[in-house]
């Protein structure tokens, strides 16, 4: 066997790996569908609020339920405790206000 039928085989068998991996995650997705709706329910009797993105710190667990100013509780110059908070930006209705109330600032100033 020539080397390049080798490198050959490895390509087709590396192939064939990568399409079995989307048949076997068709096959999970389809397996979970039926267990939505008990999850649905178990959400709605637990009176589960939003997704718990990360399992660190209370503001980093879901940014619509995050106290702002948790981070700072130190002093406000101090540093992030926890790596899952550089991974998620502040929430964009966040960003907007602080966007207005500069622009705002602006604009009464040059009145």
């Amino acid at each position: 066997m020539r080397p390049a039928d080798r490198a050959l085989l490895l390509l087709v068998a590396g192939g064939c790996a990568f399409g079995l991996c989307f048949v076997d995650a068709a096959r999970l997705r389809a397996a979970a569908g039926a267990d939505e709706a008990e999850r649905t329910r178990l959400v709605a009797q637990l009176r589960l609020t939003d997704l718990a993105l990360f399992t660190e710190a209370r503001y980093t667990r879901h940014p619509s339920q995050a106290d702002l100013h948790s981070a700072f509780q130190d002093h406000p110059l101090a540093l992030e405790h926890f790596p899952t908070g550089s991974l998620i930006s502040p929430p964009a209705g966040l960003l907007k206000v602080g966007a207005g109330d500069t622009a705002a600032a602006e604009g009464s100033a040059a009145k």
